[in-house]
């Protein structure tokens, strides 16, 4: 008898990449199906693909600077007895994970709209700044979609250090403390070293997420921003295979993007030791 584990990993795991495979060598356009060997991966070649693929690079380097080390060190902060109030902000910080993507897009667009009105250009205009166009150049169109995603994701990454936080036995706090060390040195010494498990888990999830944003660009520029400015793989993905219906195209960006994010996530756990034997 087969296992329903077996069942389920074949349906919905082996299949669905098999066919991405196989597809990724096909032209493929309704009702026309042609074999095109590596063709699809040559026309990875070209400008558009090399914008996506650095858009993506940027802006998951962004999220991973800020969606790491703050909620990490607010997480310390709401595990600490002496924070007031702290558990109103555990629950007002995951708020925002709970807001569907499009009404924080619609919410974004309304604060940083290109009118001088608009609360963004309101605050940097008292400031002594000139209006900005948010949304019409690279640098603060990558502002705006980090910014959301830090916005929407904080609260969750703060969740999962809080849970590795509270696995920490407090002995070990109480007995560095008489030993004369102080928050520095047990958060380095101490805290640290123990949440790798959690730091491994965010790291990884967090490069996936990165690599595989389209919404918070799609809701800002519906995959159609100037310039390509935040155009991302999974953006440029949709635009070939379901907009232009270039399904075989689609499959290779997929594939590659896949193989990205899979050589990156095995880079940093081998660097976190994962794969040594005998570590814990």
């Amino acid at each position: 008898m087969v296992s329903p584990f077996i069942i389920f990993f074949v349906l919905f795991f082996l299949y669905p990449i098999i066919s991405t495979i196989h597809m990724s060598f096909l032209e493929i356009y309704p009702g026309e199906r042609t074999f095109v060997g590596l063709g699809n991966y040559y026309k990875l070649l070209n400008p558009h693909f090399y914008t996506a693929l650095y858009n993506s690079t940027i802006y998951t380097l962004w999220t991973l600077i800020i969606l790491i080390p703050v909620p990490m060190v607010l997480a310390v902060l709401l595990n600490s007895k002496i924070t007031p109030l702290r558990n109103v902000f555990r629950s007002a910080l995951f708020i925002p994970a709970l807001t569907s993507v499009i009404v924080a897009g619609v919410i974004f667009r309304l604060l940083f709209g290109e009118s001088e009105s608009s609360f963004a250009n309101a605050v940097i205009t008292q400031l002594g700044f000139s209006p900005q166009q948010w949304m019409m150049h690279h640098g603060t169109g990558m502002f705006l979609m980090v910014l959301l995603a830090s916005w929407r994701w904080m609260g969750v990454n703060i969740l999962y250090f809080l849970a590795g936080l509270q696995n920490i036995p407090q002995t070990l706090y109480e007995s560095a403390e008489m030993d004369g060390a102080g928050t520095v040195t047990k958060f380095f010494r101490i805290t640290l070293p123990l949440l790798k498990p959690v730091l491994v888990y965010v790291l990884t999830i967090s490069i996936y997420a990165g690599f595989r944003m389209f919404e918070e660009s799609y809701v800002f520029w519906q995959n159609h921003s100037p310039g390509n400015i935040g155009l991302t793989i999974t953006g440029y993905l949709y635009r070939q295979g379901f907009e232009n219906f270039d399904l075989g195209f689609g499959a290779a960006i997929g594939l590659v993007l896949l193989l990205i994010v899979l050589l990156l996530n095995l880079i940093q756990l081998k660097f976190f030791g994962v794969f040594r034997k005998g570590d814990e």
